[in-house]
């Protein structure tokens, strides 16, 4: 399953990776602008910024001549107070790795691209249901490496089959495990993988998070290496908070101006970002991402969705024996499963954003039955942590089933998904994990729906009974 693509570390004689020169005027890496003039401090200029700076000189008035009489001075920058030896050299987080150019890394090749069968096999391991949302990513990303892969082969043919992207739009409730999902899928994948929040951004220009700041995370979990960000995962939540807003008499600048910028990014194009910042400015190294390999993920709520949805499918109801009713879908828990391009229109996104996000994943609300399954059957589930955590003190957690009912029907009650669970059992298990580590007598403890309703404790067991 690990992807075995990455770039191999260029080293130096000591071992460390190295970096790009930075000129320290203005801000470009050595692939840009060309050679750097090394200086003592740890700066560098490129030829052109100190072409500019001798103009400058000769162009001011400045008479050489009268300097000849002068004494000599051995002027070593770095003696200089308050300049010591690297001091002027870029931050660890703004340094962009170079290029490798003796060592190549390893051909990608469709071995790397594990089967969507595989894919889904892994994905089964840690996400309880949601069997639709895993294979259809599971297919999405397949067919995207497969792109990848089919992008980097040189042909010579003029009539090459050209496959576009396949960016994927997850719709879902709060809880349904959109985030998880994908942070799960970076995972078992091995490539990077950032998340950003749709509600932050704004336009170019405007108080907040640039469109670009989303591949500047990318390129911070990618270690600042350009190529391993270019295979990697941007997911971006809260989608449907930048839907265009009705009835607004200012400008939209975090709305239907963020869905137009971000289609650059989505179609696949050479951006500018900033290096270890999420925003540019002078003092900022710029680096050059190539989104087109980069697979895109969106993911909303869409609240209002439903009634859009129920609003259409209700047109055509009528009367008689076989006629549809209008609350028909009132208690339709797969609802967004009907959603269309359409619908989605009708809710505030733009058809050019609409037409980049392909690939429709809806992910249906949980149920008792479901959220009882995932507190005990995933390989990560919240009962084996805490089932962990006490074992390092030789005692054994069990939990009843009714204790396990009685959790997932106080997480329903939130009405936040499955991210209530945690909340829940953090509550309770707070008591248990501060007593028991006193008594080292004490061999199992067993939660009961009635500690847990308050009407009585746990039932512990002493060692070397039973």
């Amino acid at each position: 399953m690990r992807r075995r693509y990455m770039q191999e570390k260029d080293t130096q004689q000591d071992g460390q990776e190295t970096f790009e020169k930075i000129c320290y005027v203005c801000r470009r890496p050595e692939s840009k602008a060309g050679p750097m003039i090394s200086m003592p401090g740890g700066m560098n200029f490129c030829h052109a910024c100190m072409q500019k700076a001798f103009d400058s000189v000769t162009q001011g008035g400045i008479d050489f001549s009268k300097l000849q009489n002068m004494p000599y001075m051995n002027l070593n920058l770095s003696d200089i107070s308050g300049l010591a030896p690297g001091a002027a050299e870029i931050p660890q987080k703004n340094k962009v790795k170079k290029k490798g150019t003796e060592k190549k890394k390893p051909e990608f090749t469709m071995k790397d691209v594990p089967a969507p069968h595989r894919i889904k096999a892994r994905l089964d391991e840690y996400i309880i249901g949601q069997e639709k949302a895993k294979k259809a990513i599971s297919v999405a990303v397949y067919n995207h490496y497969k792109r990848v892969f089919l992008k980097g082969q040189e042909t010579e043919k003029d009539d090459e089959v050209q496959i576009e992207k396949s960016n994927i739009l997850m719709l879902g409730p709060t809880g349904s495990g959109k985030t998880y999902l994908v942070k799960t899928l970076a995972r078992l994948l091995d490539v990077p993988l950032a998340v950003a929040d749709a509600t932050s951004l704004t336009e170019a220009g405007y108080i907040g998070d640039d469109i670009e700041s989303v591949v500047s995370k990318l390129l911070a979990a990618a270690d600042n290496d350009v190529e391993k960000a270019e295979h990697g995962i941007i997911f971006i939540d809260e989608i449907d908070k930048i839907a265009k807003k009705k009835n607004l008499t200012n400008r939209d600048v975090s709305g239907e101006s963020v869905q137009q910028e971000l289609l650059k990014l989505l179609e696949g194009s050479q951006i500018e970002v900033p290096v270890g910042s999420n925003q540019k400015n002078a003092l900022t190294p710029l680096a050059t991402v190539n989104t087109d390999h980069i697979l895109f993920i969106c993911g909303g709520a869409f609240p209002d969705l439903a009634d859009i949805i129920k609003e259409r499918l209700s047109r055509s109801v009528g009367m008689g024996f076989n006629a549809r009713l209008r609350d028909e879908y009132d208690e339709d828990p797969d609802l967004l499963s009907r959603a269309t391009t359409e619908d989605l229109r009708a809710f505030g996104m733009i058809p050019e954003f609409l037409g980049r996000l392909p690939v429709l994943v809806p992910l249906h609300g949980v149920t008792k039955e479901l959220l009882v399954r995932i507190l005990k059957e995933p390989k990560n589930a919240i009962i084996k942590q805490y089932a962990r955590l006490l074992e390092l003190d030789e005692v054994k957690l069990v939990f009843e089933d009714g204790a396990l009912d009685w959790i997932s029907e106080e997480a329903l009650k939130k009405q936040t998904g499955a991210r209530a669970l945690r909340a829940i059992i953090e509550e309770f298990m707070l008591d248990i994990m501060y007593e028991i580590p006193k008594d080292p007598n004490i061999g199992s403890v067993v939660i009961t729906r009635s500690y847990l309703e308050k009407c009585g404790g746990p039932m512990i067991e002493m060692r070397g009974q039973g």
